[in-house]
């Protein structure tokens, strides 16, 4: 992730807000007030703020004009409103940048931050993870070994994507199921073991061991080190 620090507003966001950003691999810090913006920014500003609107509004969008008002001035703000107050955006329009419904959904909200800071993460999608003859483009959601395509699934993808990442850590399948498939995703610990079950059929005989099975705990990738 190369996007900087966010600040988040209220100074104690919600579970499911700090879980979100949290996952997303964002870092942020949340902030009371105008003088806790300040007095907090790092030395190069804020990389952007996320500013809940929904239940003091008036304190929300003080804030707002707050970072626009810095020394480096936020350029991506986004607000959390309740439905009702979707007729106040367009009188406030230049105080944010785009705007997420509360109560929110997780995914939804992930999804209007990476469109909000694309071009920081564009870089980072563009990159290729290359690890023991496999091969990921993070761009075109391709992936090789040994220079032979492999047909994965989205979830997969994402699977192997989360492991090869991190080659030798382990990892439970609570958290595997947390951080691919998502908090509110109820399938169950089985679902990661069919998918490592599936991507070892995919990557062969052959290189099935690179997944390893920890027991009682987890998965693991291969403890070599890896280039991307």
């Amino acid at each position: 992730m190369t996007v900087g620090l966010l600040a988040v507003f209220p100074e104690n966001p919600s579970v499911d807000m700090a879980r979100t950003l949290d996952l997303s691999g964002y870092t942020w810090k949340g902030v009371g007030g105008a003088d806790a913006l300040r007095r907090l920014s790092p030395v190069n500003g804020w990389a952007g703020a996320v500013v809940g609107c929904d239940e003091d509004p008036e304190s929300g969008w003080a804030l707002c004009r707050a970072l626009r008002r810095l020394e480096h001035p936020v350029q991506r703000i986004l607000v959390l409103i309740k439905g009702a107050q979707i007729g106040d955006l367009e009188v406030r329009d230049d105080l944010f940048d785009d705007f997420c419904l509360s109560p929110f959904h997780p995914r939804e909200l992930e999804a209007r931050l990476r469109h909000m800071f694309f071009h920081e993460l564009k870089s980072v999608d563009a990159a290729v993870i290359e690890h023991a003859g496999l091969r990921l483009n993070l761009e075109t959601y391709q992936a090789t070994f040994d220079n032979r395509p492999l047909d994965l699934t989205y979830m997969e993808y994402e699977l192997l994507k989360y492991l090869v990442r991190e080659p030798g850590r382990v990892f439970t399948r609570e958290t595997l199921l947390a951080e691919v498939w998502g908090y509110e995703y109820f399938g169950g610990a089985r679902t990661v073991d069919v998918h490592v079950r599936r991507l070892r059929a995919k990557l062969g005989e052959e290189h099935a061991h690179l997944i390893e099975t920890v027991r009682s705990v987890g998965y693991r990738f291969g403890s070599s080190k890896w280039s991307g």
